[in-house]
């Protein structure tokens, strides 16, 4: 049997395996790493079978834009075509990797800075439903900027400084869940996925905020809605005792706090603008404001030589990287570049263009099945399956893309294991699978349903 059918199965396996990281105790960081490795191996071992029963579009191309390779023998040319499949896909990867790697130190910085510790101070209000929309628009709106991973991590910091109560963060925190993944949705910095589409040259940064963000700002207010009527009007929450002391410098101070906040912010929010009117890419973007940050805080402990200062210095901040994630991220991407380079996807997507001919269902199907699997995959296996095309729904700025966007990074709120920050806020606060099934799936449901009829009757 050909290894070309097998690749998919290895695939599909290494999806679930990473869906299913905390039953097999395995890292879905190693799980996607040895499933990139595996599925590049088996097309250099089967490449002169794969192309002489399944000739991809694509090799096609390659031998006419290379016409001396048209004398080499089939298994020559598969290699010099594998080869060189695989070094184009790294370099696409690797900028998506920066982007993603800058948009971490950025945050870590603040972070640590204790930046956000802002956000916690301004809020004064205790009332349980006021609260609960306060925090959920900042969720949202600061999504948009921070991606919604990093903001559900920093949201519930917050949360843990204004409540006292763990039912109370655990309510909030799930609802956090569904209003940041609505805010990512509608950037293209927001998600990975949203991040991929707008690299890949599927959308524009302008496009994808004018037509998704009142669809997602319909997804958190639906369920907020309903939510909010079942807390009690004169329902307040606990306050936590003041216990913790300050660890950073005294010099430190709210107003330089205040100023990296501002300049972080603002170099994520420039990122779109930059790539738009000079071409900057995204990446580059993001590392210059890598680059200010670095050169402020650098300036700023010259001076200083003791170990508290030293340790915020940005040079040593990089220890505190999620590396996990980025190699989770490459090997999700070479995967999917895999699957592609060989062809399956191109099979794939006549098979599915067949079975729904419509492409809005492809992609309300695909935001359903984000919500047990990884958006990222599979989003970069649409964009696989169904390359860019000059006019139609599969053109640039099509409304198969937007949508796509839409519902990909919003249907992962359906279940708490649907997406980055369901997972990460059910380990930072315990939530069980079954509380957040019970209590918050029909509620994400409904967003989700909900948005997705004002973008299909708006577009």
């Amino acid at each position: 049997m050909s290894l070309f059918y097998i690749m998919p199965i290895v695939f599909l396996i290494g999806v679930i395996m990473i869906a299913l990281e905390d039953v097999i105790r395995i890292n879905k960081a190693a799980t996607a790493v040895g499933m990139c490795i595996l599925l590049w191996v088996m097309f250099l071992l089967d490449a002169t079978g794969i192309f002489s029963a399944h000739k991809p579009e694509f090799m096609v191309k390659f031998i006419d834009a290379f016409p001396h390779f048209a004398s080499l023998s089939t298994a020559e040319q598969a290699f010099r075509y594998i080869e060189f499949s695989m070094t184009e896909a790294l370099g696409d990867v690797s900028t998506t990797l920066f982007f993603v790697l800058g948009s971490m130190v950025i945050i870590e910085v603040l972070d640590s800075h204790g930046a956000f510790g802002i956000l916690s101070h301004s809020i004064k209000t205790t009332a349980k439903r006021k609260l609960l929309w306060i925090l959920s628009f900042i969720t949202f709106f600061l999504s948009m900027l921070l991606g919604n991973l990093a903001t559900i991590i920093i949201m519930i910091a917050v949360m843990r400084k204004l409540m006292a109560n763990k039912e109370d963060r655990i309510l909030f925190a799930c609802m956090g869940i569904i209003a940041a993944n609505a805010g990512g949705s509608c950037s293209p910095i927001g998600d990975v996925t949203t991040l991929l589409l707008w690299t890949g040259g599927n959308l524009t940064a302008s496009h994808q905020i004018s037509h998704i963000f009142l669809p997602c700002l319909t997804t958190l207010v639906a369920p907020l809605t309903v939510l909010t009527f079942t807390i009690a009007k004169d329902a307040h929450i606990q306050v936590p005792q003041q216990t913790e002391s300050n660890t950073l410098p005294e010099d430190i101070t709210p107003k330089f706090q205040k100023t990296l906040l501002f300049i972080g912010l603002a170099t994520l929010a420039m990122v779109p603008v930059f790539q738009s009117l000079i071409g900057l890419p995204p990446f580059m973007g993001v590392l210059l404001g890598v680059v200010v940050l670095w050169s402020i805080t650098d300036l700023r402990y010259a001076k200083f030589k003791d170990k508290n200062h030293q340790h915020l210095k940005i040079s040593n901040l990089f220890a505190r990287i999620d590396l996990a994630t980025i190699l989770f991220f490459l090997g999700i991407l070479m995967s999917v570049n895999a699957l592609n380079a060989s062809g399956f996807l191109t099979t794939m997507s006549g098979t599915m263009t067949r079975i729904l001919p419509e492409p809005n269902s492809i992609a309300a199907v695909l935001g359903i099945c984000s919500s047990f699997l990884d958006n990222v995959a599979l989003v970069a296996a649409a964009m696989g399956m169904y390359p860019i095309a000059d006019a139609g729904v599969f053109a640039s700025n099509g409304t198969f893309w937007t949508f796509l966007a839409y519902c990909a990074v919003t249907g992962g709120s359906i279940l708490i294991i649907g997406s980055a920050t369901g997972v990460t806020a059910m380990g930072m606060e315990k939530i069980s699978f079954g509380y957040y099934l019970k209590k918050f799936t029909p509620l994400a449901f409904l967003g989700f349903a909900v948005g997705a009829a004002v973008f299909l009757l708006l577009f």
